[in-house]
């Protein structure tokens, strides 16, 4: 959950710093050697492969803030999130796969990491292999299940994430619906907030908002991310030689790393990153297949979807892009909102007495998705309307608001028993129709997303 953090290590060793400037911040990185012995490891594909994971580390975090930011209980010797962050053989694209902390998972035969214990293969929930074997037998675990060779590997627990986000200046994100979770403290209205250290805390460890718990929490955790590459490459700082040397100090603090990724790593990487921007990522999680398959022994655990997730990894290994490219220049960004425009049924009204208004308000109103009839009509008894209304029913609350986030100004009015298609009476204050999209933008076969898709308008 803190992997945003790490990850724009990568996008803040873009060119220009001097190497003396990340010499000084490659000191303040603590070493470990997560590959040694290890044997039978995949082939090496195309491109260069991270595995960073975030572990539940708080004793660093002041009492007054475990207070506020509800960071109590005791933490557990595991791995929160784990990801596998591919980065193109031509440095242009990032591809983000997060791999569910409580995935099913077969650890190979290792020798316990506390207990000097020899175990058997046996099977685990993904996040128990740093417990009982730490970074080396997570790196042989998810080279196991995903057949992918990692090259690199970088750790770091949450104590530090709250200054790391409060040093690049705070993290903007959107959410189309209310989102209060009583376990974090997190209550956000909908909107656009722009979220400090303790705040975006709260959002990306919220698990307890909706039925998508866990699943949910990533792909919360995946739009922050994009929205703090956002942040990286568009807040000035990766010009100010100054301010990336204290926000990259901040960042280092709290990671570990393998002994291969140094300096030298960083600046080749930086350089050849140097255009990269939020339409440069994609993130997806790896197929499932059950949200909740029981194991004996091992409780409720996430079960992915073999087929699916081979593919996925297949894709990984050759170094192409999960997520279709975009067809050609985008135009305005929509604003997110709780349902897809496509599954919106809309009749429209012209309330005026303006020739065509209905038309067009209909022919807007599809562009950007929605499916109207494609036959407005007059409205009865509302020829003299000043303002644009929806008419819907109370049961489809949700596709209204979205609806009239599409209509800026518009007024929306309840009918009872009036069905799942909703009315759009055109009234004289009409001037165009905003572009909206689905909080949830999933494109193609693994429901991958492009952070340009996904940050706020």
């Amino acid at each position: 959950m803190r992997m945003a953090t790490t990850l724009s290590v990568l996008v803040l060793g873009v060119g220009g710093i001097g190497h003396a400037v990340v010499t000084s911040l490659d000191t303040g990185i603590t070493r470990i050697d997560p590959f040694k012995d290890m044997k039978n490891r995949p082939e090496a594909g195309h491109g260069m492969n991270l595995l960073i994971v975030g572990t539940d580390g708080r004793e660093k975090v002041t009492r007054e803030a475990r207070g506020k930011y509800r960071l109590g209980g005791a933490p557990c010797r595991c791995t929160d999130t784990i990801m596998i962050v591919h980065i193109s053989a031509d440095r242009t694209r990032a591809s983000v796969v997060s791999l569910p902390r409580d995935s099913y998972a077969e650890i190979p035969a290792h020798t316990d990491a506390t207990t000097g214990k020899r175990h058997d293969p046996h099977p685990v929930k993904i996040n128990a292999a740093y417990a009982e074997g730490g970074p080396a037998l997570t790196v042989r675990t998810v080279e196991h299940m995903t057949k992918v060779k990692i090259d690199h590997y970088l750790e770091i627990d949450f104590t530090s994430f709250m200054t790391t986000v409060d040093a690049v200046g705070g993290v903007e994100i959107c959410t189309a619906r209310p989102m209060k979770d009583g376990y974090t403290g997190l209550d956000l209205a909908a909107g656009t907030h722009k979220l400090n250290g303790g705040q975006a805390l709260q959002y990306v460890r919220s698990r307890h908002i909706d039925g998508a718990a866990d699943l949910g929490r990533m792909q919360r955790q995946q739009r922050f991310l994009a929205g703090l590459i956002q942040q990286a490459t568009s807040g000035g700082v990766l010009l100010n030689p100054v301010r990336f040397q204290d926000v990259a100090a901040t960042m280092l603090r709290s990671v570990r790393a393998d002994e291969g990724f140094r300096t030298e790593q960083l600046l080749a990487l930086g350089e050849a990153m140097r255009g990269f921007t939020p339409a440069s990522s994609e993130f997806t999680t790896v197929p499932v297949s059950s949200p909740s398959h029981q194991v004996k022994g091992v409780g409720s655990t996430v079960k992915w979807d073999a087929a699916k997730s081979r593919r996925l990894f297949s894709m990984l290994r050759e170094d192409k892009p999960l997520a279709p490219l975009s067809p050609g220049p985008r135009g305005p960004k929509a604003t997110p909102v709780e349902v897809a425009p496509q599954r919106i049924r809309v009749q429209v009204y012209n309330g005026t007495r303006t020739d065509g208004l209905g038309a067009r308000v209909d022919a807007a109103l599809r562009a950007t998705g929605f499916d109207t009839t494609r036959t407005p009509l007059n409205g009865a008894g509302a020829r003299e309307a000043d303002r644009t209304f929806v008419t819907y029913d109370p049961r489809w609350d949700r596709s209204a608001r979205s609806l009239a986030t599409a209509l800026p100004g518009s007024e929306l009015r309840v009918a009872k028993g009036h069905g799942p298609t909703l009315r759009v009476t055109a009234g004289k204050d009409f001037k165009k129709v905003t572009r909206v999209r689905a909080e949830e933008v999933q494109v193609g076969e693994f429901g991958a997303m492009r952070g340009d898709q996904v940050v706020c308008p």
